[in-house]
């Protein structure tokens, strides 16, 4: 490399530092995974254009990724990655004899060596267990009715809870857990939609995601009408699972602009470097309706305890650190 390539490699790598948990010599550029299902495949559900996966949510096991999204509207497909980046369709792992199955969660229990999967299917939300990440699940019931948008959280007592929107009002809840399968008193409910940006259309938030940082408890949300540009992703933080949780006033964290339509719908996962990733869809246009794609973008938090991010869109960004080798 000459002097002068150097000096400029130099002063990028100064004003344009790599994302915080990104891997020097490697980029991407979102979106990161597109698949769509014609309208006749899906009927009778109440789309219309072209149905895009979205509501992503994504576990790593033993030296691979596994994403798990809303397709079809009553089945689930897996997707398999090494980087986070390429990513393969895999098997069908959950087929319902219904329409309305979204948003699916997955957790894998060291305990029992099972992986369960939270499952939407018509307002209610039921779970299914399976021996390996890309079998199929086998369903083992409902488990709450008038709830969607599971996502179970397991802190570092050991002690499990269940975070969904209630169904059709769409304010977060909490449900503790004995364990994946099993309820532990009553419900607890967290916050509800009272910001404007909350409220675009009709008052909305879905989508929880738990993450602790600090002995803080960051409860991420997605807010607004999902089949819009104008969704986005918010959060709240609390002392303790069950709250009670504050929202961020700077909210919304993650949104939408300069080409980017509608982000939301998080799941969070680490990087081999321990970095935090969100993984998310946005829509692919301004127009109203369901034709969504997969992305990923760096979260952070700052001294203070502030979670920061940005959605991208076709802008090569620095890639997670993975251990996949430099193409």
């Amino acid at each position: 490399m000459g002097r002068i390539t150097r000096i400029g490699l130099l002063l990028f790598l100064l004003f344009f530092p790599p994302a915080p948990g990104a891997e020097p010599g490697r980029t991407y550029t979102n979106p990161v995974l597109v698949e769509t299902y014609p309208i006749n495949r899906v009927k009778p559900a109440p789309f219309v254009g072209v149905l895009g996966i979205g509501d992503p949510t994504v576990i790593y096991h033993k030296g691979t990724y596994y994403l798990y999204p809303t397709g079809d509207n009553h089945s689930y497909d897996v997707y398999l990655s090494d980087d986070l980046v390429h990513w393969t369709k895999g098997p069908k792992v959950f087929q319902s004899g219904e329409n309305g199955v979204w948003a699916p969660d997955v957790f894998f229990s060291t305990g029992d060596n099972t992986f369960y999967l939270y499952y939407t299917a018509n307002g209610r939300i039921g779970i299914a267990a399976a021996d390996r990440p890309d079998g199929m699940f086998g369903d083992r019931g409902i488990l709450i009715n008038n709830a969607i948008d599971a996502h179970l959280f397991r802190d570092e007592d050991g002690s499990y809870y269940l975070y969904y929107a209630g169904y059709p009002d769409f304010a977060l809840f909490v449900q503790p857990m004995e364990s994946p399968l099993h309820k532990k008193g009553a419900p607890v409910r967290l916050i509800s939609p009272s910001d404007a940006w909350e409220a675009k259309d009709k008052p909305v938030i879905e989508a929880p995601w738990v993450i602790r940082h600090g002995g803080i408890y960051y409860l991420l949300y997605s807010g607004g009408s999902a089949d819009s540009e104008h969704y986005a992703i918010g959060y709240a933080t609390a002392p303790h699972p069950t709250g009670p949780f504050t929202k961020y006033p700077g909210n919304p964290v993650i949104r939408g602009g300069n080409g980017i339509f509608g982000p939301g719908h998080v799941s969070v996962i680490q990087d081999q470097a321990g970095k935090l990733w969100m993984v998310y869809h946005q829509q692919m246009d301004a127009k109203r309706g369901w034709n969504r794609i997969i992305c990923i973008d760096p979260i952070w938090f700052d001294g203070k305890g502030i979670l920061h991010g940005k959605a991208s869109r076709a802008t090569p960004r620095t890639a997670p650190v993975t251990g996949r080798k430099t193409e």
